[in-house]
């Protein structure tokens, strides 16, 4: 069984897509808790009702807990991957430190174009529009201590050549995400993502 925390900061259209394919895509996977760096964010609510075990994570205040402690939570959860689904923080070193090679991020365009400090949500929907870029699409890739740096584990591409607006762009990448942020989970639950030679390999 791998189990996996959950890191959000909005609505949590991603966690509920990986919710909702543990029935029937992700049967060896389980959601040991979910963790937010906002205590008002709707995706705890949702992860509450459904009893997941749900964190507040901030260093400043003081009815959160610190990342030291959340580092100590999760390693006695047996916690074995962390994905970033829509988490807009950036991860501290001393977790990629304590969790190397076991931490995913879903980035909602086609690295390594378009990422980087304050490249997230809209604004990155808003900078492919206004660069009139005809493709764009989700990437999954592994945290490291730079952002949207670490290795490219999956990506696929959407057509955007006939939309008007921003929001358009955002609409269709994130239904691609929906599919391939469980896909990727999946296949590091079946042990079918390995690093060679600097590259990325998924096994069918």
């Amino acid at each position: 069984m791998l189990k996996i925390a959950v890191f959000v900061s909005g609505r949590g259209s991603n966690l509920k897509a990986i919710i909702n394919s543990i029935p029937h895509q992700l049967e060896n996977v389980e959601i040991s808790a979910v963790i937010s760096d906002k205590k008002d964010c709707p995706a705890l609510d949702y992860a509450e009702g459904l009893g997941i075990k749900t964190l507040f994570v901030s260093e400043k205040d003081p009815q959160s807990i610190n990342y030291e402690n959340l580092i100590q939570i999760l390693c006695g959860l047996k916690t074995d991957l962390i994905v970033l689904a829509g988490f807009l923080k950036k991860i501290p070193d001393e977790m990629i430190e304590n969790f190397p090679n076991k931490i995913i991020n879903i980035h909602p365009a086609l690295l390594p174009s378009f990422g980087g400090k304050g490249m997230y949500g809209m604004n990155v929907h808003k900078a492919v529009f206004e660069n009139s870029c005809q493709i764009s699409g989700p990437t999954v890739h592994f945290v490291d201590k730079i952002y949207d740096n670490g290795k490219i584990i999956a990506q696929k591409a959407v057509d955007i050549s006939d939309v008007k607006t921003p929001d358009e762009i955002a609409e269709r990448v994130l239904k691609i995400e929906h599919i391939l942020l469980p896909f990727v989970i999946k296949k590091i639950s079946e042990n079918k993502i390995s690093i060679k030679n600097n590259r990325v390999y998924i096994a069918e």
